[in-house]
């Protein structure tokens, strides 16, 4: 049997504005604008060919929505529990969490190996992509995202700050004193950081050092961070990379930080929809990744 319905972006919007009797208050729900009720609604009555609400002083609802309403609702809720039962399955499947490529190579790959001791019954499996994960669409359980933390409905978690550092190899590291030496070296960048307004070119970086910068800079480019760094780590220059992708390169002697640190306003941060923070999976890598960047 074809169910012939009206779309169910339509009926969530009446549903929602009906019960609060409010078209703000459904926007708020629905994490959608006011205006965007309306016109669910109105495409609604048009489908259905009748009035839902009374608009004159006030929101009241016709006698068809009325009597339409707690069926809806008791549709909904319904709804909400069968697709509840499905998300149950995930539970035995993978746990997959989706990070920027060079912040899984570099930071969180070296670390995996302490989770799966804690949790040997997740299977863990890395979608390394920088793209804005759709939870609706997509099998990714959680994301790790560098950037404002701003991502719509999504629990969002700081999960660890970032700085930029100029660091080099320990032979060239020892001609470079002062940051005004930079201006006559080799200066490595990324030029896949473009899309960042907030992390800072050569240019830039050497004003904040406190460095005039009146003449041309030595650059040359690299299109991604792990390129950049095996650049710098081979001797080819000094480089401009976030601290967290070096760590352990400065940790065992291999790249030197020139000078101090400058702290970015982005930062690193855990995603996912607030329901899946329930899931034991989800809740386990979350406390210990929360642990690990604590610490390091």
């Amino acid at each position: 049997m074809v169910r012939r319905l009206p779309p169910l972006r339509s009926l969530r919007a009446f549903e929602s504005a009906a019960r609060h009797l409010s078209f703000a208050r459904a926007a708020e729900e629905l994490h959608v604008t006011p205006a965007a009720i309306s016109q669910q609604i109105k495409l609604l009555e048009d489908h259905l060919g009748l009035a839902l609400f009374r608009r004159a002083a006030g929101v009241t609802l016709t006698e068809p929505a009325t009597a339409a309403l707690p069926l809806l609702s008791d549709a909904f809720d319904r709804m909400e529990r069968a697709v509840e039962r499905l998300r149950m399955g995930r539970e035995h499947g993978p746990l997959v969490v989706s990070a920027p490529p060079s912040f899984a190579a570099r930071w969180l790959i070296p670390r995996l190996e302490r989770f799966q001791a804690l949790h040997p019954e997740v299977d863990l499996r890395l979608a390394a992509s920088i793209k804005l994960v759709d939870f609706d669409t997509e099998d990714v359980d959680l994301a790790i995202r560098y950037g404002s933390g701003h991502y719509g409905p999504l629990h969002v978690e700081r999960l660890k700050a970032e700085a930029v550092v100029a660091v080099a190899h320990p032979r060239l590291a020892a001609s470079l004193r002062a940051p005004a030496d930079l201006l006559t070296a080799t200066l490595l960048h990324n030029e896949g950081m473009n899309w960042d307004s907030t992390y800072p070119d050569w240019s830039a970086w050497l004003k904040n050092a406190g460095v005039n910068v009146d003449q041309p800079l030595k650059l040359r480019p690299f299109g991604d961070a792990n390129m950049l760094i095996q650049a710098a780590l081979s001797g080819l220059g000094a480089a401009l990379v976030w601290q967290t992708l070096v760590t352990q390169e400065q940790a065992d002697g291999r790249l030197v930080a020139l000078f101090p640190a400058q702290p970015l306003v982005n930062a690193y941060h855990l995603v996912c929809p607030p329901n899946r923070l329930n899931s034991p999976k989800v809740a386990a890598f979350r406390d210990w990744i929360m642990a690990e960047a604590g610490g390091a």
